[in-house]
């Protein structure tokens, strides 16, 4: 059996977040490390601990509002602040970015990595004080797969794990893969041998959720505190729609002895200019967006800025379904007309790499990050009018002037709207083309991108778990997480074989090709690769943002 416990808590840095594989009792990816140096961090952000003193409160800033705090249905990376602090599933992250253990207190795989078995800590909880048990674990599984809950990462487990696609299409669970042994023991059967399953297991939608509050209240259960169950390090006191959610100290967390945090709210400041004069005014502790224009002087004021790794790239969903965006050409004119570098230090002045691939560099095989030495498809940090206007003269507009009007939309944040702005103006102005800007509330816009009423729409992405495999679904035939609709059937070929490949080169040696595969068909805009920047007062101290997003105040300390 290849063994994973306490101490194997190197297993993986999972983004939307870090990686390492599972420790050296299991190989497949023990040597893989993540290496996220080119999100262009540079500075040392470790916090020195603080003694608590005073009223141990927080008030940190979110300027975009999720669509859902619901860990079974959302995708949806504005609710990771109350997920990554209400609910613990069997994994989690510690301060470095690793797998650490969580309602699972050790796990083992058998030797084909087929079936993977987790044991609970002794006398779980959830925050109303019952018992929390594997058998609850089973139950979200199949909540997660009923249709009604319309689950955004479904295919987290009807991808990997036996029955679930069955259960889902038919609710027959006579061969479900997700198994209760005992009030401890959780075992997953999987359809194929996945190395990487742990990465996958530390995503929210694996997070237990309760059946009697869920099944009493349907999807009203996240719209009041009293009906929030959850079982993590705190639990929800207030909900005040629009404006903030209020946690507490969840005294029944199995570690609530090393949380000293009591309250912790987060505040919802949609213009970050407002929320920035907020926290220089000592209103808040901490704000998560900084208006681009301020970051170089906040730096060198040394107020509080904080950067951390992002294993995540940030670009444009072009829709692959719709005339004339199904031609590569067209594509790749847009793709040509892109000054990176001038996004990059005047648009959003950010410390960033130009992006020529949606996937994002950071994953390491045999001592090499697998993007080192790739081609750029082409592209360059500078705009090349002249190949941009051929590209589109191939696709069959020799007059650019008789190219659709091209509508772009984005979401309603400071910075996505000078990116979209920008980018309206160089294809304007380097392709020839007319551009029409539009805007709309994430959950409107978002509609839109999933349901392909876009034509090119801004998006991007930070791996769910530090692994390529958390990239390649996005463009892989009918995912349920591929918004820009693209198909390519040799691409698919490739990914099928990496999801069940448990060599670590010959992985990464289909990473590879299916990046280059896609990548030369030019079906994002990819700009940039970017690190995670977020302010907070130098009282606080404990808290730790890992390279998904996710911050986790469990640790938090205040000194008034």
């Amino acid at each position: 059996m290849r063994k994973s416990a306490k101490a194997f808590v190197t297993m993986a840095l999972s983004a939307s977040m870090a990686l390492s594989g599972l420790g050296a009792a299991v190989p497949a990816f023990a040597e893989e490390k993540i290496d996220l140096s080119k999100a262009g961090v540079s500075e040392d952000t470790t916090e020195a601990p603080v003694e608590a003193t005073g009223d141990q409160e927080i008030t940190f800033v979110l300027s975009n509002q999720p669509d859902s705090i619901d860990p079974s249905y959302t995708n949806n990376s504005f609710a990771s602040f109350v997920l990554a602090n209400c609910f613990e599933g069997l994994v989690t992250y510690d301060e470095n970015g690793e797998i650490a253990p969580g309602d699972a207190e050790s796990w083992e795989s058998n030797d084909d990595m087929t079936v993977y078995t987790f044991h609970l800590r002794d006398g779980l909880k959830w925050s109303d004080g019952s018992d929390l048990t594997a058998q609850d674990y089973v139950w979200t599984a199949k909540h997660v797969c009923t249709p009604d809950t319309t689950a955004q990462y479904l295919n987290m487990y009807t991808d990997y794990i036996v029955g679930c696609q069955e259960y889902y299409d038919s609710g027959d669970d006579s061969n479900f893969g997700v198994k209760a042994l005992d009030d401890q023991t959780l075992e997953f059967d999987l359809k194929n041998t996945c190395s990487y399953f742990v990465d996958l297991v530390s995503m929210w939608c694996f997070n237990p959720v309760k059946q009697d509050t869920v099944e009493t209240n349907g999807d009203k259960w996240t719209q009041s505190p009293d009906t929030y169950v959850c079982n993590g390090p705190f639990k929800m006191a207030e909900i005040n729609n629009g404006e903030s959610y209020v946690l507490e100290k969840n005294e029944n967390f199995w570690d609530a002895d090393n949380t000293t945090l009591q309250k912790l709210t987060f505040r919802y400041i949609l213009d970050t200019s407002t929320a920035l004069t907020a926290y220089e005014n000592g209103e808040v502790d901490g704000i998560r967006s900084i208006p681009s224009g301020d970051l170089a002087r906040l730096k060198a004021e040394d107020a509080g800025l904080k950067t951390t790794p992002n294993y995540g790239t940030v670009y444009y969903d072009i829709n692959c379904s719709k005339e004339p965006y199904n031609n590569p050409n067209v594509r790749k004119a847009l793709n040509l007309a892109i000054d990176r570098d001038e996004l990059i230090n005047n648009v959003v002045q950010l410390d960033a790499q130009p992006a020529y691939s949606w996937l994002a560099p950071g994953y390491v095989s045999n001592g090499k990050d697998i993007t080192e030495g790739r081609s750029d498809f082409g592209l360059s940090e500078h705009a090349d009018p002249d190949a941009a206007k051929a590209a589109l003269a191939e696709a069959g507009y020799d007059d650019p002037s008789t190219f659709p009007t091209l509508q772009l939309s984005y979401y309603s944040d400071d910075t996505a709207k000078k990116v979209a702005e920008a980018l309206a103006e160089m294809f304007e102005t380097n392709l020839g083309i007319k551009v029409e800007v539009s805007s709309a509330d994430w959950a409107v816009f978002y509609d839109a991108v999933q349901n392909g009423n876009y034509e090119v729409a801004a998006m991007g992405w930070s791996a769910d778990y530090i692994n390529p495999m958390s990239f390649l679904p996005l463009l892989y035939t009918n995912d349920v997480s591929n918004t820009i609709f693209y198909s390519n059937t040799d691409y698919d070929a490739i990914v099928d074989q990496a999801r069940v490949e448990s060599d670590p080169a010959k992985y990464a040696e289909l990473v590879e090709k299916a990046d280059e595969t896609a990548s030369n068909d030019y079906p994002v805009i990819p700009l940039y690769y970017k690190a995670n920047s977020y302010l907070m007062h130098d009282n606080v101290s404990g808290y730790y943002m890992i390279s998904n997003g996710n911050l986790y105040f469990r640790y938090a300390k205040v000194a008034n």
